[in-house]
């Protein structure tokens, strides 16, 4: 089966990358029934053969905060999924026929969390083979550290079914991925969260049983940080055996935030134990004008034959504000046997316009759309009707709060609340910027007050308040600019005509102190206090801007 290269829509050059060089086109094996990472070391590999130059395509594919992205070929349709962190359902399922538009269909963990973990969902590798597909992903573990656990399916949307963690080491262990070595026989390949402890971050691989559900035999060192490019760590190995050689990209040194250094690098070997060794020009992906600090993600091939890495990106201009991105780049195999990625600069950058996509919520029908999340040990209380989405007070933790991911770093971000007046002292429902709990900026109204307020590191300052107009009594339209990523304009109005700032001047707010380490600030609605109180909201829009 080979299918020509429009299958990719066009797209933007990740950190100046663009491959133009020639392709191996897969095999009917290869491209057929599974597609399978931890199955692919019996796919014949096929004859070289030349490509016309590949058209740009837009990045980011996933445009929003999908961390340690993983994608997986399930017959003619790709399957991905990303680091959710501590932002409910946990573990996105996103499909799509050609790589570049991606459609959000489910959860991994949509009602449930596995009853072994409670917080910081990272880095789900979605896999393939036979009729079954697997999830291998990492988790705090209740009264312990981080773990790899495994969750399988008959298909790939799910329902999935939890088997627990597989390996849970002292230090921290992340980052789990299944391989079969040159025999057939399968391992797990993770890695030892040793810097968390200033210590090294070895990767291990141990045979893995069938199932999938348990670790057997003991346990191998393939490699650690040892090269002074990456820092105090090595993690996010994604493998594929390529002709001769098993290749493991892997990302290394500061993964998150403004002051992040990740970059990409390559290791081979011929035999999956070792001995390997690393590319003598790591890093082969680093930072550009565009994209800064790319990693951890997944291989895969295109309908045509094409080689791509799916991982994530800051784009520059948004940066920690939007999140980690999910960015696609090309690469392809070189006469020495190594990967790479080509700079072609002439190629113009283009946007993808999913990213400025208007996106607007009526709350019809009876379930919140698949886009909302909410702190993941904290999911709130709420209903859909009659156009409404009926959101439960809380009175701890910054309250009940729902989110969407922001995309870019300028947008408007608007919602109606439905009968304010009607909200007693003591409580508070609006529009809100939420980068935790403990960290909001919101335009509120309660008690017949109007206030904006910030929640920094989990306390509250009023920084501006007036009286709830006696107009606003059926329905206060509240609003959200933001510009710079960081820089929130907040406004009220109770005819959508004529908009308040109930800052001076038309003041703004720095919201720098929002996104946590590890994710990007989500907006949406907020409700505080008793959970006697319901607040009702109608419509939801985020307008973006690049």
């Amino acid at each position: 089966m080979n299918i020509t290269a429009s299958k990719l829509k066009p797209f933007l050059i990740v950190g100046g990358l663009l491959a133009v060089a020639c392709q191996r086109t897969p095999t009917d094996a290869q491209v057929s029934e599974t597609g399978s990472k931890d199955g692919s070391t019996t796919a014949p590999i096929a004859a070289a053969t030349a490509a016309p130059a590949p058209a740009p395509f837009a990045n980011p594919v996933l445009p929003g905060d999908f961390p340690d992205p993983s994608v997986v070929k399930v017959g003619d349709t790709y399957w991905a999924s990303a680091t959710s962190s501590n932002w409910g359902p946990a573990f996105p399922l996103l499909k799509s026929d050609n790589l570049t538009e991606w459609q959000l269909v489910g959860h991994v963990f949509p009602d449930k969390l596995p009853a072994w973990a409670d917080y910081y969902f990272w880095a789900p590798e979605i896999t393939h083979e036979g009729n079954k597909t697997y999830v291998f992903y990492s988790a705090h573990k209740k009264g312990g550290n981080l773990a790899v656990g495994v969750a399988s399916a008959d298909r790939p949307e799910g329902p999935y079914t939890d088997h627990g963690p597989l390996v849970a080491q002292a230090a921290g262990s992340i980052d789990g991925f299944p391989m079969r070595d040159e025999n057939g026989k399968l391992y797990l390949i993770w890695k030892e969260d040793g810097n968390s402890i200033n210590q090294p971050t070895p990767i291990w691989a141990q045979p893995l049983n069938e199932g999938r559900t348990a670790l057997t035999g003991t346990k191998t060192e393939l490699f650690r940080n040892t090269e002074p490019w990456e820092g105090n760590l090595v993690e996010g190995v994604s493998m594929v055996r390529h002709g001769d050689y098993f290749y493991s990209f892997y990302a290394a040194n500061g993964c998150c935030g403004p002051s992040c250094t990740y970059g990409t690098g390559v290791a081979r070997a011929k035999s999956l134990l070792g001995p390997w060794e690393k590319h003598p020009r790591n890093p082969i992906i680093t930072a550009s004008q565009t994209w800064r600090c790319p990693g951890h993600g997944t291989v895969t091939q295109g309908f045509d034959g094409r080689w791509f890495l799916l991982h994530h990106a800051y784009a520059t201009s948004s940066f920690e504000n939007v999140g980690r991105q999910g960015v696609l780049s090309e690469f392809v195999w070189k006469d020495d046997n190594w990967p790479e990625f080509t700079a072609n600069a002439s190629v113009p950058a283009t946007p993808n316009p999913a990213a400025t996509r208007p996106i607007a919520d009526e709350f019809t029908g009876d379930k919140l759309g698949l886009d909302w999340q909410w702190p993941i040990e904290d999911k709130p209380k709420f209903a859909l009707s009659n156009g409404q989405l009926r959101l439960t007070a809380h009175p701890a933790k910054g309250g009940a709060a729902l989110g969407r991911h922001t995309l870019t770093a300028a947008y408007t971000a608007s919602t109606t609340l439905l009968t304010p007046s009607s909200l007693p002292a003591g409580t508070a429902a609006g529009l809100a910027a939420h980068g935790d709990p403990n960290n909001a900026l919101a335009l509120t109204t309660g008690g017949g007050k109007l206030r904006l307020w910030e929640r920094r590191a989990g306390k509250q300052r009023v920084l501006a308040e007036t009286a709830l107009p006696a107009t606003a009594g059926k329905a206060v339209q509240l609003r959200m600019q933001v510009s710079g990523g960081n820089s929130y304009r907040f406004s009220w109005s109770a005819d959508g005509t004529t908009w308040t700032n109930p800052l001076a001047n038309d003041g703004a707010i720095d919201g720098k102190f929002l996104p946590p380490w590890d994710r990007g600030v989500r907006v949406g609605v907020i409700a505080q206090g008793p959970s006697s109180v319901t607040a009702a909201f109608e419509r939801f829009a985020l307008d973006s801007q690049q």
